[in-house]
């Protein structure tokens, strides 16, 4: 029932804005109110803060419906849910919860999580953003980016280092982008995801109460890095959602397309294509359910390493599903009349967000070198 009505919402009212928003470079307004109407926005909160209380399976099947229509509206709206949302619902004191969730989830409140600097991207741990104590407050300095949500941000999570220099002590920390001594950097103007607003926060000497610290001072490296478990896991269903997309295309294009005398459907060589698309969009979509049913039922110790499988076969797949899909269009493929050209430059981040594909396959070594049993699930 879930994913039909998404895939009812995707097709109806998110499909018709994507090339506008694309071209745009805009948010997607009108599909983030309606997000927020379906419950999908706060999905992942209990029903007493306005959420709907589910699971990452269900939103691993949101994250796939959005994607085979627009990628960007997906990203938007999957950063509120898991990045935000998911956060605080997980470590988040209930008077934070109170404070932030209801707006959160009707979508009047837009969330932003702030992990990446300029020089602290796959070597997240060096960064540089600090959280100093002062008098029962903490004063942060630096400057984070490549930050979705940013430019329209109301509250930002920034994770910023909490001990002394060099420790790997993080805290995260709740900062309302209208709070003195944070201002918004550039935005950015991206090959790809250009519906989904991507920029910089500078904080100087900006002044939070200790109030808005979630968990404790050293808490945050640990809330990373299972935030990062999930978030690796909806990146990949994000990839199936584009892989279908770019197969839905590419069945249909070759029916009505002919040359030489008839449908290019007929030949073997987009045959082949088509074939290995689906068959590779089908096992990537097994691999993310199965990690998402991991997630749901608690089993996080065997989700580090699978999880990283899931983006890295996700994003690869993704990117060869997309290109094949422009291929089989030929030059109605390079041109922005069908989606396919839009899927292909959106697929490109898949490979860098959230974790390259190299960091994926570091990940993945590492943890078999190390204890061979990792290989098993």
């Amino acid at each position: 029932m879930l994913r039909e009505m998404v895939r009812a919402f995707a097709r109806e009212e998110v499909a018709p804005l994507a090339r506008e928003i694309d071209r745009e470079q805009r948010f997607p307004t009108e599909s983030w109110e309606r997000a927020a109407e379906l419950g999908l926005l706060g999905m992942a909160a209990p029903v007493e803060y306005g959420g709907a209380g589910l699971g990452l399976t269900e939103m691993c099947i949101v994250a796939e419906e959005l994607s085979a229509v627009c990628v960007s509206t997906s990203a938007t709206v999957l950063h509120q849910a898991d990045l935000v949302v998911s956060r605080l619902v997980r470590h988040g004191s209930d008077a934070q919860r109170r404070r932030l969730l209801p707006g959160l989830c009707d979508g009047s409140l837009i969330g932003c999580l702030a992990m990446t600097e300029p020089e602290a991207g796959s070597d997240i741990m060096s960064m540089q953003t600090r959280a100093t104590p002062v008098d029962g407050s903490y004063l942060l300095n630096g400057v984070k980016t490549f930050i979705t949500n940013a430019p329209v941000a109301d509250v930002a999570l920034v994770y910023a280092v909490t001990g002394e220099p060099g420790s790997r002590s993080l805290g995260l920390f709740i900062v309302e982008t209208s709070r003195p001594g944070l201002a918004r950097g550039k935005k950015f103007t991206k090959m790809g995801w250009r519906g989904s607003p991507t920029g910089e926060l500078v904080l100087d000497d900006c002044l939070v109460p200790a109030e808005n610290l979630i968990g404790e001072a050293g808490d945050g490296r640990a809330i990373m890095l299972a935030g990062l478990t999930t978030e690796r896991i909806v990146m990949a269903a994000e990839c199936v959602g584009l892989s279908q997309g770019a197969l839905d295309v590419a069945v249909a294009y070759p029916r009505e397309r002919r040359q030489f005398g008839r449908p290019i459907g007929e030949f073997q060589l987009i045959q082949g294509k088509l074939a290995t698309m689906y068959a590779e969009t089908a096992a990537c979509r097994a691999m993310v359910m199965r990690a998402a049913a991991l997630a749901d039922e608690g089993r996080s110790e065997e989700l580090m390493v699978f999880s990283a499988a899931c983006k890295l076969m996700g994003a690869e797949v993704a990117m060869r599903s997309t290109t094949e899909a422009v291929q089989v269009l030929g030059g109605y493929g390079y041109i922005d009349e069908f989606p396919v050209e839009r899927f292909m430059r959106d697929a490109k981040l898949m490979q860098i967000g959230g974790g390259t594909s190299e960091i994926q396959q570091h990940i993945i070594a590492r943890a078999l070198l190390k204890a061979p049993a990792a290989a098993s699930l």
